[in-house]
């Protein structure tokens, strides 16, 4: 089996990461304490607890357990879930939590609170993964707006690096929004933490309120969205990008697939995600889900996560991850066409640059369904916005000195703003890339020889 060690940090991850156990358990078949319930025939019995591995440790033979670490710097949140209806799913010597709190501050999360707690974070870390037999990777989920997902969060990726350099860091990063700020001092702990994650993610899936907002609003037609909606949304994308892993099904890809597809270059692996079906619940009964609605709906920007129009740069890459009864025939026709129809939005320097894989088994209440991963040059719009507040409160050093109290020097953010610069400047190199210039380019050195 290919383990999966899942970390969620701070409020917003350990939101979104309870709402992911509560839909993945629901597809394995366990109830809300991790006890297998069989209510299905057989051969779904057979493929539900074929590689419930990847995600669960088995305690007894109908009992499994999370491989979860959850982790704040204040007690309170632990205390929701412990209280709620997944309290029980989850071992009790990992819930790792801190007193004080990080007070959305990265510089308290990252260097002094954080710090204190992270050698115990990563003793749970340790042992699941040495629980585990062939250990693929970690996924983690944090906001990058708060103090401890984004500050604690980006420490605690770092240290997993160092550890298991060889395994693939996933990260469900949650951007803030341009209509729906949380705290006045996003823009730092964002800057300060893509600076991180540029360097030690191997991918990590943007994710924007305003987005999933947007997608609640227009297209599922709600009109007081709660956070539930919120994650459920944020759940499904999770939930879908890992079923392969999950379930057997014919096409297979991975977390390590999916980076060696999607990555071009080592620093661009930042996605905007989607999902598709997405329709009001009272007019579900009236839409066909065939391959060909799929697929039209989920390059449509309304679908995507990120607040950032793909029709704004270039795919670089894409990955869509069918699930459900699905002819790979019909998928690979469709995928075709819409590359044909739309060449200007595709990079045609990197041929076939399309993924898709496939798994048999359909999400909950759907014939099928499908996760869309874009790596799209159009994400450069969310570092810009995110630079552009951070530029107009660093030039007067507004609230600099709660960062520089806590023992962090102003060239870091220096150094994160520039790094950000260039990350923007990476993008736009890409798109603007063709094949004329490339070739004039040869033709260039070629002379010089």
């Amino acid at each position: 089996m290919r383990e999966i060690v899942h970390l969620q940090m701070g409020q917003c991850g350990n939101q979104i990461g309870t709402r992911f156990w509560e839909v993945v358990s629901d597809e394995h078949g366990l109830d809300n304490s991790g006890n297998y319930v069989a209510n299905v025939d057989q051969r779904t019995a057979d493929l539900q607890l074929e590689r419930i591995s990847v995600y669960y440790n088995e305690v007894q033979s109908t009992k499994f357990v999370p491989r979860a670490v959850l982790v704040d710097l204040e007690p309170g949140t632990m205390d929701v879930i412990r209280s709620g209806k997944l309290g029980a799913l989850f071992r009790p010597d990992n819930f790792v939590f801190g007193q004080s709190g990080a007070g959305n501050n990265w510089a308290k999360g990252h260097y002094t609170e954080g710090a204190e707690l992270v050698d115990s974070v990563l003793d749970v870390v340790r042992r699941e993964a040495e629980g585990a037999d062939s250990l693929q990777g970690f996924q983690i989920t944090q906001s990058l707006g708060g103090g401890t997902g984004s500050g604690m969060g980006t420490l605690l990726i770092s240290k997993v690096r160092e550890e298991f350099p060889d395994r693939m860091m996933a990260t469900f990063s949650v951007f803030p929004s341009p209509k729906v700020s949380d705290t006045v001092v996003e823009p730092y702990n964002s800057v300060l933490s893509v600076h991180q994650l540029v360097e030690n993610a191997d991918e990590t899936f943007c994710i924007d309120n305003e987005a999933l907002y947007d997608i609640c609003f227009r297209t599922l037609k709600l009109q007081v969205p709660s956070h539930e909606d919120l994650n459920g949304l944020v759940s499904t994308v999770m939930a879908g990008v890992t079923t392969c892993l999950r379930f057997p099904g014919q096409l297979n890809s991975d977390l390590r697939k999916l980076a060696v597809n999607l990555v071009p270059f080592p620093r661009l692996h930042f996605f905007m995600p989607g999902i598709a079906p997405l329709t009001a619940l009272g007019s579900a009964q009236y839409r066909n889900t065939s391959v060909h609605e799929l697929t039209q709906q989920m390059f449509e920007s309304k679908n995507m996560m990120t607040a950032a129009d793909p029709r704004n740069g270039r795919f670089l890459t894409v990955a869509a991850f069918f699930r459900g009864k699905v002819s790979m025939k019909d998928v690979e026709e469709e995928m075709q066409k819409v590359q044909d129809k739309n060449t200007a939005y595709f990079v045609e320097w990197i041929p076939n640059n399309v993924l898709s894989a496939h798994c048999d088994i359909a999400p909950r209440g759907r014939k099928m369904s499908v996760t869309f991963i874009g790596n799209s040059t159009a994400i450069q719009e969310v570092f810009k916005r995110i630079g552009d507040q951070f530029r107009s409160m660093f030039k007067r050093k507004a609230f600099l000195h709660w960062y520089t109290s806590e023992g962090m020097d102003e060239m870091e953010f220096t150094e994160a703003e520039s790094n950000m610069q260039d990350l923007v400047a990476e993008y736009q190199q890409y798109q603007d890339a063709t094949l004329e210039n490339e070739e004039e380019e040869q033709e260039y050195v070629g002379e010089e020889d």
